[in-house]
């Protein structure tokens, strides 16, 4: 099969990076952590000749989800997230979007369970919850290409923060040990901050997990 193809760009005021992904000489993709700017991120995928399949979610914080809305009304992609993610999608103040002046809330098309699969843009991806920078984080792995989209659960020689509504360090210690480290060391890491790495890096330097 075709080699999969993952992009990103920085965006938004706390420097989020968004991901899309799509199988090399294809026109469909899917997308991750629409950060912002949810019209103008169509009209740049689409000017590539990309047509959106999927939007996931990482979790439900401001900084990953404000330009979801928007995203899903120009392409018309469905929107996946963890269902362990309801209390902060159902509330502005917990999700920290009022507290940054923009109050959002989100009701996803699909609520994702732990290890389940779906298959769009010919890409399968599947959903690892890992709790502890919210209670509904979640990472997406994609099998094939040894490819892992890890929000703001891992980063290059760190982790996400615990300090904000329903996140746990003990939690997302533990998810990272149990659910992350236990990927084949050549799985490529695109996190939700900061530059991309690999699980082997991260169990040999990372000092917070």
């Amino acid at each position: 099969m075709e080699n999969i193809i993952v992009k990103s760009y920085v965006i938004g005021m706390v420097e989020t990076n968004f991901y899309y992904m799509y199988r090399e000489g294809h026109k469909e993709c899917i997308v991750f952590d629409p950060a912002d700017y949810g019209e103008r991120i169509y009209e740049i995928l689409s000017g590539e000749g990309l047509e959106i399949k999927a939007i996931f979610l990482t979790h439900a914080h401001f900084d990953h989800m404000w330009g979801c809305e928007a995203l899903r009304k120009a392409s018309g992609a469905p929107v996946y997230i963890s269902s362990e993610e309801r209390e902060l999608c159902q509330d502005a103040y917990k999700n920290c979007s009022s507290i940054y002046g923009r109050a959002t809330t989100l009701v996803p098309d699909h609520w994702m369970k732990d290890d389940e699969k779906v298959t769009a843009a010919g890409i399968e991806v599947q959903m690892l919850s890992t709790p502890g920078h919210t209670e509904g984080s979640c990472c997406f792995y994609v099998e094939e290409g040894h490819i892992l989209i890890c929000g703001d659960t891992l980063f290059e020689g760190s982790v996400g923060r615990t300090d904000l509504p329903t996140g746990s360090m003990s939690a997302l210690v533990r998810s990272i040990r149990s659910k992350l480290y236990v990927l084949p060391e050549d799985t490529v890491c695109y996190p939700g901050h900061g530059g991309v790495t690999t699980i082997s890096y991260e169990k040999q330097h990372n000092p917070f997990a």
